[in-house]
């Protein structure tokens, strides 16, 4: 018996224990659970789990005299899946007692009097705070630009009205406007390959529904790992689960990734150990199996001379011509980039242009991508077998250098089967999922038209009035999520001057090379204000000039929706509280409404209505907007239900109406079709300025990089391991990393290779030394074959803490004893979407 069926039967047997041990015999219908007891003198309030892992899980707190006495997850519904399943939280929503009580909790308004990063601190008044805020603001602005005032990436609490984005967005709009950035720390990548690739960055969110996978017959997961990043019982690590389950086609699952993942455990059939940043050039030798087999001839040649551009040169010969022709000049402006030689048949092949570099043969991606020869023509045989192959990539593979590629040569392995649109199939990107849409409240008009790259803003503080759209792909607002506008002229014209962080940790402990970018905030020449408001005093806020104390989403009357995946349910929560907000803390609303009053436009800002109000006001355009819901009249008799849920009607399946009528329903690419061969990438590649050895090119090409499997010249500095992040149970990146009891949950550790720890003398739970030029972590290290030998892995989000008494590591830095693993990585933004490749990086380890 497979072990994955071996499991299967052990579940079943397990879970019909539990049915008949807690249910009436002689009933087939689903059994109400029970309700925990309330004890005497307590109080039950909906809330919701907050951070950024895509879910907003609901959360039953019970409270006595203000103070939480313990959290409940929802048990409400009868729990039958697909009908009216509960959204159980996991052990990181349960722990938000301990984490609201945290004993590094912000509890009053602060300003430095040390050096920026020391963490000193004196306390000041709200009006103090209020004042002073508002007044340098405003001096900011008159003095820079409102270009200068830059608004970080934040997303340690997604809630639904008094928001980071929604209130401080509001506030520094009043102010005249402000600097915005485009991308985000996880998904730079993945939205540049879908915008190349299908049209729209959104596309990369847009995939086949988890539930289709009934239909499958075949699963290859790229850096595919919902168990560990999503884990809510509304999750798609529940939905993945689910449904392979349901699936009754005898569906097959290869998973490609450095390190086994709890995705894998008794789901996978097969695991190719790749190491990090080789994932084209594996695909590129599938896609080789796939052509020179006559397979593609046979199956798909058709499919792609409708629906693609670029797999031979007749293609693009035809596009060319099309293109040049377009009404719209800026579109017909690419044709002179288009080079029909330049096709993906002949690069794949080793044939015309390509002919000195050679064929992609499973021989050649053998040597780079780790992968046995054999395992590669075996999972190209699968592929060609497949009748519905649901193919994806995660978004954990475009975290490279060039990591756009990687992901586009997913896309393309997807596009090159011909069999996108049907039941089953994916187009490579992450699945759809349904959503309970709430909202917002209007932040209004920010006449900055241009906005950043998120990963450049520490070098914008630097050189930020050098930035363009050739060398830092600064981009126009008006461009949305299209490559469809002229970003190349494009100017930020300043330097950063001043920074609002609110609920993030990705001012120093997310961003790359904590120790570099410390210098560059503790430079007060540099940026002259800096504000946090946040929850608790994080390494991000030990930077801050001005510390604005946030009440907690469970001392918060707010909403929240479902967030980006939370799977095949859709659901909201309405949020209550009885609890007493910790010391002087406030709601951000409060906060910003105290420094827009201060500035003399606190009536523009609240138009006159509490916080409490504005729920009321757009809880009744939420219960507008979803007329198939059965909605109380008033948000106050919402909080008191609490949740609200729906169910995916049906499977969605990637492209369907595009393949069924494409001439009706064209893609929003340069073309409308897909493309193979990217026009907008073939215009980036011969008119943008880039770094040495940065390479953008129109076809998904395996491309060597920096730091990279390849990169020679590190291994020879003495870096010979590839390190590689990864999302552990016990954080939301950096959120959680202060609560106790998911430290002793999910230890930080380094994972080596027995055979690598073995070359250097290394035991398991030895304390280790992980190091390169940028600097020195310490943490313990354990073996296990889970990881690639060649490959250390580590999980992302602890916190920066350089060690009190100073102590230097191998690097020559002051060791960082939280073992932040950005305290290793690079600040080098990736050659098109400028965005971060922090899972690229060497290293050596020893012992500490």
């Amino acid at each position: 018996m497979e072990r994955r069926n071996f499991l299967k039967l052990s579940a079943a047997f397990g879970a019909t224990a539990t049915v008949s041990g807690c249910g009436n015999s002689g009933s087939d219908k689903p059994t109400e659970p029970p309700k925990p007891p309330v004890e005497s003198g307590e109080v039950l309030n909906w809330s919701a789990c907050l951070v950024n892992c895509g879910s907003n899980c609901p959360i039953k707190v019970y409270s006595q005299d203000g103070i939480i006495t313990r959290i409940e997850a929802d048990h409400e519904t009868t729990d039958e899946y697909g009908v009216n399943h509960q959204v159980r939280a996991c052990p990181r929503g349960r722990s938000l007692r301990q984490r609201t009580y945290a004993t590094d909790r912000l509890r009053t308004p602060m300003k430095r009097v040390g050096k920026r990063g020391s963490g000193e601190f004196v306390a000041i008044s709200w009006e103090q705070a209020h004042s002073e805020v508002g007044a340098k603001l405003k001096q900011i602005s008159e003095n820079y630009g409102p270009e200068a005032i830059y608004m970080h990436y934040g997303t340690g609490a997604y809630y639904g009205f008094s928001s980071n984005v929604a209130t401080w967005g509001r506030l520094l709009n009043l102010n005249g406007g402000f600097l915005d950035h485009h991308w985000d720390y996880s998904w730079a990548g993945i939205y540049a390959a879908c915008m190349a690739t299908y049209g729209d960055q959104w596309d990369s969110l847009v995939g086949s529904s988890l539930s289709d996978i009934v239909h499958s017959d075949l699963f290859v997961g790229f850096g595919f790992n919902p168990n560990e990043i999503r884990m809510s019982g509304s999750g798609e690590g529940y939905d993945f689960v689910k449904a392979l389950e349901q699936n009754q086609k005898g569906i097959k699952v290869w998973m490609v990734e450095p390190r086994y993942t709890d995705s894998m455990r008794g789901n996978e059939d097969e695991w190719l150990a790749i190491r990090p940043g080789t994932d084209a050039a594996l695909v590129e030798a599938v896609i080789y199996e796939m052509i020179q087999s006559g397979w593609v001839d046979q199956n798909a040649k058709s499919f792609l001379d409708r629906y693609a551009v670029g797999y031979d040169r007749a293609s693009l010969v035809q596009t060319k011509a099309a293109i040049e022709q377009n009404d719209d000049a800026f579109i017909a402006s690419h044709a002179q980039y288009i080079d029909p030689d330049q096709n993906y048949h002949d690069y794949i092949m080793g044939q015309g242009a390509f002919a000195a570099d050679g064929a992609k043969t499973p021989q050649w991606a053998a040597a780079i991508c780790g992968v046995p020869e054999t395992r590669i023509k075996q999972l190209a045989q699968a592929i060609m077998a497949a009748d519905a192959p649901y193919i994806i990539a995660g978004a954990g593979i475009s975290r490279h250098a060039n990591g756009d590629q990687a992901t586009r040569a997913v896309y393309t392995l997807a596009i090159m089967t011909g069999k996108i649109g049907q039941a089953g199939v994916n187009s490579g990107a992450m699945p759809l999922t349904y959503g309970f849409g709430v909202a917002g409240m209007p932040t209004g008009t920010n006449p900055v038209d241009i906005t950043i790259p998120v990963f450049t803003w520490s070098e914008a503080v630097v050189r930020g009035e050098t930035f363009t759209g050739t060398n830092k792909g600064v981009r126009y607002k008006v461009s949305g999520t299209q490559e469809r506008v002229d970003n190349n002229p494009a100017a930020l014209g300043t330097n950063i001057k001043a920074i609002i962080n609110c609920a993030g940790n990705a001012l120093i402990n997310q961003h790359s090379d904590s120790n570099a970018t410390a210098a560059i905030l503790e430079d007060e020449s540099l940026c002259e204000l800096i504000v946090v408001s946040d929850c608790w005093m994080t390494p991000s806020a030990k930077f801050a000039d001005y510390l604005l104390p946030d009440s907690t989403w469970l001392e918060s009357e707010d909403y929240a929706s479902d967030s980006y995946a939370a799977g095949q349910m859709a659901y909201a929560t309405f949020m209550s509280t009885s609890l007493k907000p910790l010391g002087e803390s406030r709601s951000m609303f409060d906060i910003c409404a105290g420094i827009a009053d201060a500035m003399g436009v606190g009536e523009q800002f609240t138009e006159g209505l509490t916080g409490k109000q504005w729920c009321e006001k757009l809880y009744q355009k939420t219960r507008e907007m979803h007329p198939d819901v059965d909605m109380p009249e008033s948000y106050e008799a919402a909080q008191k239900v609490g949740v609200f849920r729906k169910y995916m009607p049906a499977p969605y399946v990637a492209y369907q109406a595009y393949i069924q009528d494409p001439e009706a329903n064209p893609r929003p690419t340069l073309s409308g079709k897909f493309e193979i061969f990217s026009l907008s990438l073939a215009r980036k590649a011969a008119t943008w300025e880039l770094p040495s050895g940065d390479q953008i090119t129109p076809l998904p090409q395996y491309v060597v990089t920096w730091e990279g499997y390849e990169d020679q010249e590190a291994i020879d500095a003495g870096y010979p391991l590839q390190l590689c992040g990864y999302h552990t149970k016990g954080r939301t990146h950096s959120s959680f990393h202060n609560v106790p009891w998911l430290r002793e949950a999910v230890e930080d550790a380094v994972w080596l290779n027995p055979l690598d720890a073995a070359e250097r003398g290394i035991n398991d739970g030895d304390r280790v030394h992980v190091y390169n030029p940028r600097g020195t972590i310490e943490l313990p290290a354990r073996l296990t074959p889970r990881v690639t030998p060649g490959v250390c892995a580590l999980g992302q989000g602890a916190w920066y803490q350089p060690d009190p008494s100073g102590k230097l590591g191998p690097s020559g830095h002051v060791v960082d004893i939280g073992g932040c693993i950005n305290t290793l990585t690079k600040v080098h933004p990736s050659p098109v979407t400028k965005g971060n490749p922090q899972h690229t990086n060497r290293v050596q380890v020893q012992k500490a």
